[in-house]
């Protein structure tokens, strides 16, 4: 009798967990994730999509001969750990964590230094449950006790059933699914978190192997399609031959602030007077994933899209790649790249020697103290004030590439350094942002000052480009209250536009309408500079070039042209923001994803090492 009670007790204890499981998931699906949901279909399958999942993997601890009440809780814990640290990435990036993720945790950035930003006051309930779990294992005196084959076979059943009926009614509703890996969205409101991250395993380990079976066949099919969507060089080639290269990356800097003003004073008013003399995107995209940062310079670099998960720097700096320093060192350019964060930060001392850089000046080159340095490292205006003098012994012509620091979330900045009015939104991290944004600013205003002192001005090209956004999506109802409007899909698009400003002394400024993004920077370089490759695999085309296609596609599938936007697997009208034909944009659908697929197949199997 006792022996049955105990039984009975188990049984519930594990129902008990299966249900508090389902509920806290579903729960954070519905109002932590910003999941597009199309449907009754969508609908049903969100509700559905974790009960078979969660069956199976707490009954890890009930399928056993004797049941492990003690697995079970170890099991629920662990998996809402893993929920909970989905909501914390997600409240900033706006995406979901990924096996790669973790092995670069250091360098995720605001999580590491800001997580009380993204704590809310009912978090705890995601987790700290499992104590009370855990005393009610005491109360009841559960242990280990042989339970009913039958009822484990039902159980067990009824986990595979619901999977099974999950994972089919998904792909009805999406057949393309598995062809579209890199939409984690997409994957998570289909098939469920917990399934994502066991696909997400077995993805990576299958991916970890593809450079092993690579051979020299794999890359002539890639080469055919990269030449079939070359382009013309343009009038342009060669107006910058000689010059020294000196690049700025603009950390966090999304385009729109270039047209702010906080209380009549431009957040950016060097740049706007900059861009009227120089060469000026309006229609420039980040197109980083997870490796933000470091996905804009290896994109810059390489002409390669970045890996939808994880950082390329940190998971296959061994490969070999044709880049835009290699490019440069033929032409006899001194190769370097200046930042005053530490230099093993996203892994760059390795892949940096990897690309050909001859020289990387980072924290340790600097002097570096309290008063000069926050949040992440030195302060811009200090950082470009100490490089002047390594830069005015470097062998030319050159290649320099900064990487600000001031303005990263969370935005931290001294009063004395703080030069502009703050707005008044309900998120202090986006008024903060204006004021990180205007020192920044204010920071490239003063380099350029020094350099012309220097005289380092007039034979160098300058390339000064955003590197990724520095407002997720989480902050977009404080963006819309300053902008003054809601910010659908369409205007979240939008502010995914930074800045690019090439500025040529001596060139008059002239403005570029093109659709474009971070891969086409590469070749765009190369044009102006007049420099050849002697081997190349280029994705991106010259923004100069009067025959490119204008089309710009983003590391998630989305994309963007001229007329249309389409994200969230849905296709808008870009000047009236609404949901049009989906024809509109289908045209374009196959060649997205060839794009993303070769480029991912060059790097996963390491391919560019087959170029003859």
């Amino acid at each position: 009798m006792e022996m049955g009670k105990k039984s009975d007790q188990v049984w519930l204890f594990y129902f008990v967990l299966v249900a508090l499981l389902f509920i806290k998931t579903y729960l954070v699906y519905r109002f932590e994730f910003s999941l597009t949901i199309r449907g009754v279909g969508e609908e049903l399958l969100l509700f559905i999509n974790s009960i078979g999942a969660i069956s199976l993997l707490l009954g890890i601890g009930l399928f056993k001969k004797y049941s492990k009440p003690g697995l079970m809780l170890a099991v629920y814990f662990l998996l809402s750990v893993i929920l909970y640290a989905n909501v914390l990435y997600y409240r900033f990036y706006i995406d979901f964590i990924t096996v790669p993720v973790l092995f670069q945790f250091g360098n995720v950035g605001g999580l590491s230094q800001s997580t009380v930003e993204l704590i809310n006051w009912y978090d705890p309930l995601l987790v700290l449950d499992s104590l009370v779990i855990f005393w009610l294992i005491k109360r009841w005196r559960l242990r280990s006790v042989s339970l009913s084959s039958k009822l484990k076979k039902r159980t067990a059943l009824f986990g595979a059933g619901m999977f099974i009926v999950t994972a089919v009614l998904a792909l009805i509703i999406h057949p393309l699914l598995f062809e579209k890996s890199y939409d984690r969205e997409l994957f998570v409101k289909s098939l469920g978190a917990y399934t994502y991250h066991v696909y997400d395993v077995a993805f990576q380990s299958i991916t970890s192997l593809n450079s092993v079976f690579a051979d020299d066949t794999d890359i002539s099919e890639i080469q055919k399609f990269v030449e079939k969507n070359s382009v013309d060089r343009s009038s342009f080639a060669g107006v910058a031959e000689g010059k020294n290269l000196i690049l700025i990356s603009l950390e966090s800097t999304q385009a729109f602030m270039m047209d702010e003003k906080v209380e009549g004073k431009e957040v950016m008013p060097f740049l706007n007077s900059l861009k009227d003399e120089s060469f000026y995107f309006p229609n420039f995209y980040h197109q980083t994933a997870q490796g933000k940062t470091s996905d804009a310079e290896f994109m810059i670099d390489n002409s390669l899209y970045p890996l939808a998960g994880g950082s390329v720097f940190v998971r296959k700096p061994e490969n070999n790649f044709l880049s835009l320093p290699l490019a440069l060192k033929d032409e006899g350019y001194t190769t370097t790249s200046f930042h005053g964060n530490d230099r093993q930060f996203w892994n760059r001392e390795e892949m940096y020697e990897t690309l050909g850089y001859d020289r990387y000046f980072s924290k340790k080159d600097f002097d570096v103290t309290d008063e000069n340095s926050i949040n992440y490292g030195l302060k811009d205006i200090p950082f470009f004030e100490q490089s002047i003098p390594y830069l005015k012994e470097l062998e030319e012509p050159y290649s320099a590439k900064f990487l600000t620091l001031t303005n990263h979330f969370p935005y931290l900045l001294e009063e004395e350094d703080t030069l502009i009015p703050l707005p008044d939104t309900s998120k202090d991290v986006v008024n903060r942002y204006f004021a990180t944004v205007r020192y920044e600013d204010e920071s490239i205003k003063k380099f350029f000052k020094d350099l012309k002192a220097e005289g380092l001005y007039e034979d160098s090209i300058f390339v000064l480009y955003g590197d990724h956004y520095g407002l997720s999506e989480t902050y977009n109802d404080a963006i819309g209250e300053y902008l003054g409007k809601e910010i659908g899909p369409v205007e979240h698009v939008q502010l995914q536009k930074v800045p690019l400003i090439i500025h040529v002394p001596g060139e008059e400024g002239k403005v570029f309408n093109t659709v474009g993004g971070q891969i086409d920077l590469k070749p765009t370089i190369l044009e102006l500079l007049g420099v050849n490759e002697q081997k190349s695999l280029n994705f991106g085309r010259s923004l100069l070039a009067p025959d490119r296609k204008n089309l710009v596609i983003l590391r998630d599938g989305s994309f963007v042209t001229e007329e249309y936007v389409y994200t969230k697997n849905t296709c808008y009208n870009k000047e009236t923001t609404e949901k049009t034909n989906r024809n509109k944009c289908a045209r374009h659908f196959d060649h997205v994803q060839d794009e993303l697929d070769f480029s991912d197949r060059v790097i996963y199997g390491d391919l560019l090492r087959f170029m003859e």
